[in-house]
């Protein structure tokens, strides 16, 4: 969600219409986060500490503490990730695909400078190399320095950062993946190209024989519209794309989706996924979760067609 015009740390005029967020002193001298999902509602945090605000030469970039959250990572004014659930978003997006897939050894993720999708993905034993490519460097710089827990294995020797554009590297690269994992920002701007048709084409192509795509798509509550676009797109280029849910308690609606596609067509694990690596424990993911999250509410399925 982009910013408007307004510097970030200004709040609202009672004239002025709603921001898609804003950052306010209340009396007390508490420092208030709000993002908003709709000119009527959204999601509002005490802000104890602001750990860094800036600007790179993509996005507006702040990260700040909170008492419920822990750490929380906002990028033009949309919550990213926070200390306390992001274990539910990135093991959602990585063990479906890696545990849809009979033996992935070689993850390309794109986006996901956090290093989320990077940590849970090395939990699989079998993976020889992630690859991960993300044009922000300032993201992937600042989660090492402030989000340790989450980008602590961005420096394991069976990954490779790079810093360029997502849409650019997967045109280069045939055949060179067996999963490819997009965690990407909202379709808005920079991330608009990895939603659309041309960006999934190279994406398949990408794709070794019988490869996993994986990517989120928006939430059904608040962005449904931009959840329709992406289930109808992705489907001219997989036809037998699936979509599957998880709850995230700081995205809006607090009800996130993902697509999930193969190479090969249908994807035959995603009713019965290959077993979690033995020792890996997971907060969110089972085999059951995986399971129950393509089970569909019917207000979703309209949503998507």
């Amino acid at each position: 969600m982009a910013l408007n015009n307004r510097p970030f740390f200004q709040p609202a005029a009672s004239n002025q219409p709603a921001a898609s967020c804003q950052m306010a002193a209340s009396p007390g001298g508490q420092t208030w986060f709000t993002e908003y999902h709709s000119p009527a509602s959204g999601i509002t945090v005490r802000a104890e500490k602001i750990l860094f605000t800036g600007k790179s030469a993509f996005q507006e970039i702040v990260l700040f503490e909170t008492e419920d959250y822990g750490r929380m990572l906002v990028l033009d004014g949309a919550i990213q990730t926070t200390e306390r659930d992001e274990f539910v978003y990135h093991e959602m997006i990585v063990h479906v695909p890696l545990c849809a897939h009979p033996k992935p050894r070689r993850v390309l993720i794109v986006g996901g400078g956090d290093g989320g999708c990077v940590r849970e993905t090395l939990r699989h034993p079998e993976v020889e190399r992630v690859t991960l490519v993300e044009i922000d460097g300032m993201v992937v710089d600042l989660s090492r320095k402030f989000l340790p827990s989450i980008a602590g294995s961005l420096g394991d020797p069976r990954v490779e950062v790079r810093i360029e554009d997502g849409v650019r590297f997967v045109k280069n690269h045939k055949r060179a993946f067996d999963v490819i994992i997009v965690d990407s920002t909202d379709p808005v701007n920079m991330a608009s190209p990895l939603t659309r048709t041309p960006f999934f084409r190279a994406a398949k192509e990408a794709l070794a024989p019988g490869g996993i795509y994986a990517c989120q798509s928006q939430g059904p509550v608040f962005e449904a519209r931009g959840m329709r676009r992406i289930a109808r797109t992705i489907r001219k280029v997989f036809p037998d794309a699936a979509h599957y849910l998880a709850s995230v308690p700081t995205y809006p609606g607090g009800l996130w989706s993902f697509a999930l596609a193969s190479k090969g067509g249908k994807c035959p694990e995603v009713n019965e996924p290959r077993p979690l690596p033995k020792g890996v424990r997971t907060r969110y993911y089972t085999p059951d979760i995986h399971r129950a999250a393509f089970v569909l509410p019917a207000y979703v399925r309209e949503i998507i067609g």
